[in-house]
């Protein structure tokens, strides 16, 4: 019986990921945007601590002037502007943009075990921190004895 090996001599490996060959490929044959975009989505991610959750939002070059952070019927809603650097005529003109500039609006349903009058929030070094800690008031889960 034969052995059949495939590509097994390291010399004809490829030595990139063919996930990110691929991604240059791409990106190459997108069209670049020479102007700003109006929208800009910021990332988000969630933790589960044992005293709450963190919330942490993606915010480079946003100011904490121009973010703002309301709760309302159970939704924590958080909406902001990142401000698009100005063009000038004798300045900088824009070759290739990839950033998103704009309104932004992030809307997060919490759950009622948060204690929203305690919600805390940092901004440092463009990401928004905010800490929602649990209600030590309200039972969420409890066992009951059999006597």
């Amino acid at each position: 019986m034969a052995t059949l090996l495939y590509n097994n001599l390291p010399a004809l490996r490829p030595s990139r990921a063919f996930s990110s060959v691929l991604n240059e490929m791409l990106r190459d044959t997108l069209p670049s945007q020479t102007a700003p975009s109006q929208s800009f989505i910021p990332q988000a991610d969630i933790v589960e601590l044992e005293q709450g959750f963190e919330l942490h939002l993606m915010l480079p070059g946003v100011a904490k002037e121009n973010v703002k952070i309301d709760f309302h019927e159970g939704k924590l809603t958080v909406t902001g502007e990142r401000k698009a650097p100005e063009a000038t005529e004798n300045g900088p003109k824009f070759r290739r943009v990839e950033s998103g500039y704009g309104a932004f609006t992030r809307t997060f349903r919490l759950p009622d075990t948060v204690d929203v009058t305690a919600i805390d929030a940092q901004l440092q070094d463009g990401v928004l921190r905010l800490l929602l800690p649990f209600d030590s008031k309200k039972v969420t889960k409890h066992q009951i004895e059999v006597r």
